[in-house]
């Protein structure tokens, strides 16, 4: 992860200062990219604490297709939704998008039930009744070598309707000669003190479970950015992140996924993070 680290310093050294929707004011640059080899270790931040329970459980809602926060809430805190009553305890990182973006289009939200729109998950699995990720294990499956093998959220029809665009807008999967699979994500928009280690643990889950299903090894993760921007509220914390040393990466361990279908029975204890032992948490508030 010391190329995260030094994309953040350069950030800091030479971006560019600009306001933004939120009013709070970001410094970034444009244009950056990054790439961790998934054999080397998962790519678990290690110098603050990653939220692991909720990087998984996000993806797998994301998987299930659902735009319902409090589904999300569900999986977090494997516990029924009529209990999931009281936001100080239960809130997610979805949940400011669901009280106020959410509502602001006209969703009709409550304390058990709060719409999102057509976000990513619904964009994954019911895109105008297409599931692309069903399609996208078929084709891999099928016709490895194709280039054609594409997962986005980007739907310009649909973005009006959704409480957030898709910031990570589409991945595009890759089977090597060495039958490897890759990853090749771009996103449009990135928070890369609070966002981005989220966003990356999240692709490099995605990678290997679709490489468990296709029964290939994993290969690389590539993560492309557009806008890449530290928020100005977040400038103390990140020069305490890249002032820590890195640690070992921990390895995934995870059971063996031969369906896309077999995720409906795992829960978030069946996904660890083996040796993960990283610097204490630094915390910010996040812009919305």
């Amino acid at each position: 992860m010391q190329n995260y680290l030094e994309l953040l310093k350069e950030i800091l050294d030479s971006g560019e200062e600009k306001s933004d929707r939120t009013g709070v004011g970001t410094i970034g640059l444009f244009g950056k990219q990054l790439r961790f080899n998934l054999q080397d270790g998962f790519p678990a931040v290690t110098t603050k604490r990653l939220a692991w329970k909720g990087v998984v459980s996000e993806l797998l809602w994301f998987l299930e297709g659902s735009d319902d926060e409090r589904r999300l809430a569900e999986i977090r805190f494997n516990d029924s939704r009529e209990n999931l009553t009281d936001q100080s305890k239960f809130s997610t990182i979805w949940s400011d998008n669901a009280d106020n973006q959410g509502v602001s289009l006209g969703y009709t939200n409550s304390e058990t039930e709060k719409r999102l729109g057509p976000i990513y998950g619904v964009q994954w699995r019911n895109w105008g009744g297409n599931d692309q990720i069903k399609e996208l294990i078929k084709n891999l499956k099928h016709n490895p070598h194709s280039r054609r093998h594409i997962l986005t959220a980007w739907n310009v029809g649909e973005i009006d309707q959704m409480a957030l665009p898709p910031c990570h807008v589409m991945s595009q999967f890759y089977v090597s000669n060495k039958s490897e699979l890759s990853c090749h994500m771009y996103q449009r928009s990135a928070d890369m003190f609070l966002g981005v280690p989220f966003n990356i643990a999240s692709y490099a889950l995605l990678t290997h479970i679709l490489a468990s299903i296709l029964e290939l090894n994993v290969g690389d993760f590539i993560h492309s950015f557009g806008d890449c921007h530290i928020y100005m509220n977040c400038i103390e914390q990140v020069k305490e992140q890249i002032a820590r040393a890195p640690k070992i990466l921990p390895q995934l361990k995870m059971p063996n996924i031969k369906l896309i279908d077999d995720l409906n029975s795992l829960s978030l204890n069946d996904f660890v993070l083996d040796g993960y032992d990283p610097h204490p948490a630094i915390t910010a508030e996040m812009a919305v």
